[in-house]
């Protein structure tokens, strides 16, 4: 892999995004190997949790508006960049977002444009307090926020600090991103490393099968009726509580002791 390096280790695929010298911005080669790693992430029972970063002193600058964009020669330019956005950037953030164990995303430095919707794709976001995200789609570029920023950020912050965000395109210090809600958790810089490791860790040693199902159940619970999610609830505990994770968790609660989950 040319662009990012992943490798898994004690049940923690670790992906990096590995171009520095452009801040990690995100050309079709990245995309491709960051779907493969996902895509491998997600069949593998070895590794039970995700967690990305970047390389070097940024998280990702999004697109890399240097490189050539796909297509066939006949399209305009607004052509190809939604043809780039269908075959790539899109299924990338689908991808990571829906891939049914957790993932954790450590973002370090400076985070702009897409790259904002890409460290948002996952489920546990901490940022070094050095960090900054920052929307420049709209004030620099002429452009809507996309790579899922504006399916993110209102979800997150609300209607009037999105809003805000996407028109002003200021910088959002990692500490106000915390305090707002569009992340986690803000740590000192040299803690960043640790924490995420931490977090990693803790969820590989987790009931995967759950963490997936935890997911689906909260990404339904976004258009679902209180009524609809109850009912979703008890069928999914129906399919929980027939697999093996549910009677270790429960022998190893009254046995006061910690569970140890099987994979899948």
């Amino acid at each position: 892999m040319e662009t990012i390096t992943y490798e898994v280790s004690e049940g923690i695929g670790h992906l990096t995004l590995n171009r520095p010298e452009v801040l990690n911005s995100i050309n079709m080669e990245m995309i491709a190997e960051v779907r493969s790693a996902v895509a491998d992430f997600a069949a593998d029972d070895n590794a039970r949790v995700l967690l990305v970063t970047g390389n070097g002193r940024g998280f990702c600058a999004g697109a890399d508006l240097s490189a050539n964009v796909a297509g066939d020669d006949d399209m305009s330019r607004g052509e190809r960049v939604a043809h780039g956005m269908d075959i790539g950037f899109n299924p990338m953030v689908r991808e990571l977002s829906e891939v049914p164990k957790p993932v954790v995303t450590a973002v370090n430095g400076m985070t702009a444009g897409g790259g904002v919707g890409l460290a948002l794709a996952g489920d546990i976001v901490i940022a070094a307090r050095s960090a900054k995200f920052v929307q420049v789609f709209g004030p620099r570029l002429a452009l809507i926020p996309d790579m899922g920023c504006t399916w993110f950020t209102p979800h997150l912050v609300g209607r009037a600090r999105a809003r805000a965000l996407a028109l002003l395109g200021n910088k959002l210090p990692a500490e106000t991103a915390a305090e707002w809600g569009l992340i986690y958790e803000c740590v000192d810089d040299e803690k960043l490393k640790e924490t995420a490791m931490g977090y990693a860790t803790q969820l590989a040693l987790g009931p995967t099968n759950a963490f997936g199902e935890i997911k689906k159940a909260l990404n339904l619970a976004e258009h679902n009726t209180l009524s609809q999610q109850l009912d979703y609830e008890r069928d999914t505990q129906g399919k929980l509580g027939d697999h093996p994770n549910f009677a270790e968790g429960v022998v190893s609660f009254l046995k006061k002791k910690e569970p140890e989950f099987v994979a899948g």
